[in-house]
């Protein structure tokens, strides 16, 4: 499971966009999401690339949080 660092996200909309561009790109992918510390846990097939550019092109512009 990768963790991306969404610092644009902040309700429950953010967080049914983000489901829905990753589930879009990868229909068995396991997401959390944690508004409060506006991240994102993915597991997934995906390289990471995919999942980042998913992640834009929904408006949400993610990196690998360290």
């Amino acid at each position: 499971m990768t963790t991306y660092s969404v610092p644009d996200m902040s309700c429950g909309h953010c967080k049914a966009s983000i489901e829905k561009a990753v589930t879009g790109a990868d229909p068995k992918a396991a997401i959390r999401v944690d508004l409060d510390k506006r991240t994102v846990d993915i597991e997934s097939t995906l390289p990471q690339p995919a999942i980042i550019a998913a992640l834009d092109e929904a408006g949400y512009p993610a990196t690998p949080a360290s």
